[in-house]
């Protein structure tokens, strides 16, 4: 059990999910074996930047191609690194059984939380849906925030429904459907419960605006793998009121950057492991069934670092 939580972990972690999320890549050498001192420092140096929380193997930190064991132990490793200074919420998914192992898994290596992936492949109803998180909620004592994407979509009143779970806390959309969004908002609160909301789209300062709008501002940053200065200035303006620092830094980095992401396939993880590589770490390449990006692409991602870096230095 994680030493430095405290007994009640849904007002633990709930009290502490603030700031800038960084989603941590996960390193590894070619043939794809863990590189778990590389995944240490990485995270070391995501909380000394001044991350809000860790979130360990899920989307950036290619949770679908680990197996188990490499996952307890770079959870493990997350949450001696971040040792009591921000939450480590840890990634789960698969079907029922497997969601479960490492729901359980986390639990044993010390996280305060966890993010519940859509459940693999199917096209679930909405009560199915429900019975779902609601299992995968009833398998460890950690409080899971869902992740609303792909083939789990959710109609407002599956939300509310499951915001009743007494360890269900957080919500956070990778849909982008913000009249949707809007309505699960309102019937949560008409049911009188009360969770966390979270901008969960590829890039999301691109977003963010659009969010605020919702009084979301917590958000995952896959751009504070790489760059954390740019995203550390991007957060603290969008948080602050400081739109035309937002504006400028989507115009000057964020959209150009969005713009190279959609010039390949899975580049929302391979480009962020790229531009980790770029900045000194050896992230290692993609797993398969992601390619590495074109070389020309990351030449491009390089000078998009170098000017991101140019645009905040006077911050």
């Amino acid at each position: 059990m994680n030493v430095y939580a405290r007994e009640d972990r849904m007002t633990a972690l709930v009290d502490r999910l603030d700031g800038l999320l960084f989603f941590p890549v996960t390193p590894c050498d070619d043939r794809e074996r863990l590189n778990l001192d590389a995944f240490r420092a990485h995270v070391r140096s995501g909380v000394a930047a001044g991350c809000g929380a860790v979130f360990a193997c899920c989307g950036t930190g290619e949770f679908p191609s680990l197996d188990l064991d490499d996952y307890a132990a770079c959870v493990a490793v997350a949450v001696e690194e971040a040792a009591g200074r921000v939450p480590v919420v840890a990634g789960t998914g698969y079907g029922l059984a497997m969601a479960t192992r490492f729901a359980r898994a986390a639990e044993a290596a010390g996280a305060d939380g966890l993010l519940a992936l859509p459940p693999y492949l199917l096209q679930p109803d909405q009560d199915g849906l429900r019975r779902h998180y609601e299992a995968v909620a009833d398998a460890s004592r950690l409080p899971i925030i869902l992740y609303q994407r792909d083939n789990a979509i959710f109609e407002p009143d599956t939300v509310a429904a499951l915001a009743a779970h007494p360890r269900i806390v957080g919500f956070k959309d990778g849909y982008g459907d913000l009249d949707l969004l809007q309505r699960t908002i309102s019937a949560v609160r008409a049911a009188s419960r009360e969770i966390l909301y979270f901008n969960g789209l590829p890039t999301a300062e691109m977003s963010a605006l659009a969010y605020r709008g919702l009084g979301i501002t917590r958000y995952s940053s896959a751009v504070f793998c790489f760059l954390p200065a740019v995203a550390l200035a991007f957060h603290r303006a969008l948080v602050g009121g400081d739109d035309a620092t937002v504006n400028r830094l989507i115009d000057g980095f964020y959209r150009p950057l969005v713009e190279l992401r959609r010039q390949g396939a899975g580049y929302a993880v391979s480009l962020v492991k790229a531009g980790v590589r770029l900045r000194g770490l050896d992230a290692g390449p993609a797993r398969a069934p992601l390619g590495e990006p074109a070389p020309e692409h990351v030449k491009r991602l390089s000078e998009l670092i170098e000017h991101g870096r140019h645009l905040v230095e006077d911050f």
